[in-house]
């Protein structure tokens, strides 16, 4: 096995990482590709992107279209370089690539969610995602939690999900003067939310929550997916919602927050609890899908039918009990530790070299 696997050669969906908006899916896309090569150096990787971007660390094979890059441009290259696979690390494999595939599914909140998506991204999404289960000999998924949306959703075999935790990067941008804090008029305790606003992250609990706390503010730091959401927040004065940030002030409003709240309804993974959990924060977060997964131990939880003021008194004692901070904090520290990108790296290594056995 090992003399034929040096012949191979894996086609790359790197397209994510070249995007201007940075999500979750983005960094994925990011830290895994770039490793790609290190984890599995006997294979050849070619990695296809619709633009260019710096920093991706490997060598991308530029091929240009504005729309439907992904179903029309990528698998006219495809079927020129014949690849021995194609790997695509979030949803969309090509419908035009007769060839073996794999692929990453993040999460089916556009089935436990429907209503946050457009009719035309709900038909889209089910259409790719039941395109790629009939297609695809191994799926891999960032979570049990995924895993069992795939299994209940579509029928998926166990045996065909293969679950390959998501990682996190030290931080590494330097945080922006605490002078920030002051203009953006946040002298107190504050919350910090980080994510889209949008109805599954659940902003209004948290919002409910501190409104019935002293001198505490929820700051929502993330793209306004929902106007309606967004106005209701911004109309509270214990709240402020500052839309997408810069990695400085994040760094910054990570360093001073009390506490990091995650209350989201449903998370294919939840990278935001781990990135608060790897600087040490207090985190509380909703008992629900993958969020209990990724934080084990090292997070406070609440049930996501808890009222308002039982949210209010766990967030309470998050901010003020000094020995549960300490604890906390330790104890995040050595669970982020264990959810590296090398490790992510390996692990989608490893089902590709598994797939592409006979």
């Amino acid at each position: 096995m090992a003399s034929r696997t040096k012949s191979l050669t894996i086609g790359v969906d790197i397209n994510p990482a070249t995007r201007a908006v940075v999500t979750g899916t983005e960094i994925f896309t990011k830290e895994v590709c770039r490793r790609l090569p290190a984890a599995a150096p006997e294979m050849r990787w070619r990695f296809y992107a619709s633009r260019p971007r710096r920093g991706l660390g490997v060598d991308v094979v530029v091929v240009p279209l504005r729309r439907l890059w992904s179903q029309v441009r990528l698998p006219i290259t495809l079927a020129a370089e014949r690849p021995d696979l194609l790997f695509v690390p979030a949803h969309a494999v090509p419908f035009a690539w007769p060839g073996r595939a794999i692929t990453v599914v993040h999460d089916l909140a556009f089935e436990r969610h429907p209503e946050a998506y457009s009719f035309a991204e709900r038909t889209y999404l089910r259409m790719t995602t039941r395109w790629a289960v009939a297609r695809c000999r191994a799926l891999i998924a960032v979570s049990e939690s995924t895993k069992r949306d795939l299994v209940e959703a579509y029928g998926v075999p166990e045996e065909r999900i293969h679950v390959v935790p998501l990682g996190v990067n030290a931080p590494k941008a330097t945080a922006a003067p605490a002078s920030r804090l002051t203009e953006l008029g946040l002298d107190g305790n504050f919350v910090l939310q980080v994510g889209r606003v949008e109805a599954r992250k659940n902003q209004a609990a948290a919002l409910a929550a501190v409104e019935r706390l002293d001198d505490v503010t929820l700051v929502v730091a993330g793209p306004e997916r929902d106007r309606a959401l967004s106005e209701q927040l911004r109309n509270s004065t214990h709240c402020r919602v500052l839309g997408r940030v810069d990695a400085p002030l994040l760094e910054l409003l990570y360093k001073r927050a009390s506490v990091v709240v995650v209350p989201s309804l449903y998370e294919g993974f939840g990278l935001p609890l781990l990135e608060a959990m790897a600087r040490g924060k207090v985190v509380v977060a909703a008992k629900s899908s993958s969020l209990p997964e990724v934080g084990g131990e090292a997070a406070i939880y609440f049930h996501t039918s808890a009222s308002p003021e039982q949210l209010a008194n766990v967030i309470h004692v998050a901010i003020s009990d000094q020995a549960l901070r300490a604890k906390l904090a330790r104890a995040a520290r050595a669970r982020a530790a264990k959810f590296t990108w090398d490790r992510t790296a390996a692990g989608i290594a490893a089902v590709i070299k598994q797939s592409i056995g006979p």
